[in-house]
């Protein structure tokens, strides 16, 4: 089957008609469809399918018992009302990659295994890549149980419901141990290459990056007859801490977002009692970004003193830089036309990258790296996020020419 045959098949699975965008949120009846996918294109391959304790989905190729494997793949689920690119590009363009070596006649040596990671961008229980943390022994089992959806159920009833057991999930280092190197596929989430005119980028490095929960608390009362010298209206602190955000980050050359905020009583004739806004921040080095959530901090406590608001700041997750494995790193540059002795017609850049993955999550306990593939508007979690398809093309032979050059030694 052909990346077009496979991307046009996978196209409709939880896409919305109102927005265009997905909601492939884990173990919902999109994801269940998705994970359906998965099976058919390694079946259909005649490719050894199984799930692993966490939920995540693997086909192989030759058994990785035997130890060193070559792994690539993404995650099938989806922001709300995200775009068609981001995670499922991955998992299609290791399947087509997999064609496409088996078109060469290629012999691997190695083991090679695809992989579909479960719950990776966090839409339904609010924190991401939970199949790979679990994997990876980042989130404990407890952890994980107490996840729970905006409609109140929890992780371990939304698997059981999905058919799958949430006593078994844990850290699963026997598996990991046989993987060799991973190599991530994604869509670039900005517009480096782009600018750049290269199809094709390999990642350096991933920024840190945070949350931080702003409780901005004020006093509630009548939008109407409360004179403004009389109120404690903490959205107007909440506003200033926006408008500084956007000043920190770009005085840093980083980004800061705040992208969610909640309101208590949330009515259109009352001064709030609580404003809660979420700050969202990466930044290229550790430096950087401390400068850019401290100057945030500070100018938000300035402007909850001078309205007479309380502020409570709680950071809610952190990741530390994530630097891709440096000879892992340097071999992909080498296979796709760094080496005089291959001349592929490939120039390939290195760039970080501000987003989080699970290449990122898995880097701590194996090699990994990434490659990026165009993105031309440089939109990323939306439904113009997009990729043409010859860059499509040519990230999938890229991928095959790096398990070819990995698996074959």
């Amino acid at each position: 089957m052909s990346f077009h045959s496979m991307w046009a098949e996978l196209l409709p699975v939880g896409r919305g008609s109102a927005s265009g965008g997905y909601r492939r949120f884990a173990w919902t009846g999109a994801d269940a469809e998705c994970r359906a996918w998965f099976q058919a294109q390694a079946e259909s391959r005649g490719l050894r399918y199984e799930v692993d304790r966490n939920g995540n989905q693997w086909a192989w190729l030759g058994d990785p018992a035997d130890g060193d494997a070559v792994v690539t793949g993404s995650h099938l689920d989806s922001v709300p009302d995200g775009g068609a690119f981001d995670g499922p590009l991955g998992v299609v363009s290791a399947f087509a990659a997999l064609d496409e070596l088996r078109a060469r006649d290629t012999r691997l040596r190695k083991p090679f295994g695809i992989v579909n990671f479960g719950d990776e961008e966090g839409a339904r229980f609010g924190l991401a890549c939970v199949g790979s943390r679990l994997t990876a022994g980042q989130l404990t089992r407890e952890q994980a149980h107490r996840l729970t959806d905006g409609d109140g159920i929890t992780l371990p009833r939304a698997m059981e419901a999905a058919g799958y057991d949430p006593d078994a999930i844990g850290p699963d280092p026997h598996r990991l141990a046989r993987i060799g190197a991973f190599v991530e596929l994604h869509v670039e989430q900005g517009r480096a290459l782009d600018l750049s005119g290269d199809r094709v980028g390999i990642a350096s490095a991933i920024w840190p990056h945070g949350r931080w929960r702003f409780d901005f608390r004020g006093e509630a009362n009548h939008a109407g007859t409360t004179r403004l010298a009389d109120r404690r209206d903490p959205m107007l602190s909440y506003a200033e801490t926006v408008l500084a955000a956007r000043r920190e980050a770009r005085l840093a050359g980083a980004v800061a977002t705040f992208g969610k905020i909640t309101v208590e009583p949330n009515g259109v004739n009352a001064i709030p009692s609580l404003v809660r806004g979420w700050l969202d921040s990466r930044a290229e080095d550790q430096d950087g970004l401390d400068r850019v959530v401290g100057g945030i901090e500070k100018a938000a406590r300035e402007c909850a003193e001078a309205h007479g608001v309380d502020l409570d700041v709680v950071r809610e997750s952190f990741t530390p830089v994530v630097e891709f494995d440096h000879a892992l790193r340097d071999e992909l540059a080498r296979i796709l036309g760094k080496d005089p002795d291959r001349d592929s017609g490939l120039k390939v850049p290195v760039l970080g990258t501000g987003a989080g993955h699970d290449a990122g999550i898995l880097s701590g306990s194996i090699p990994t790296a990434m490659l990026f593939v165009r993105n031309p508007t440089g939109v990323s979690h939306s439904p113009a996020e997009f990729a043409a398809e010859d860059d499509c093309v040519a990230g999938v032979l890229a991928l095959a020419d790096v398990v070819e050059g990995l698996a074959c030694t």
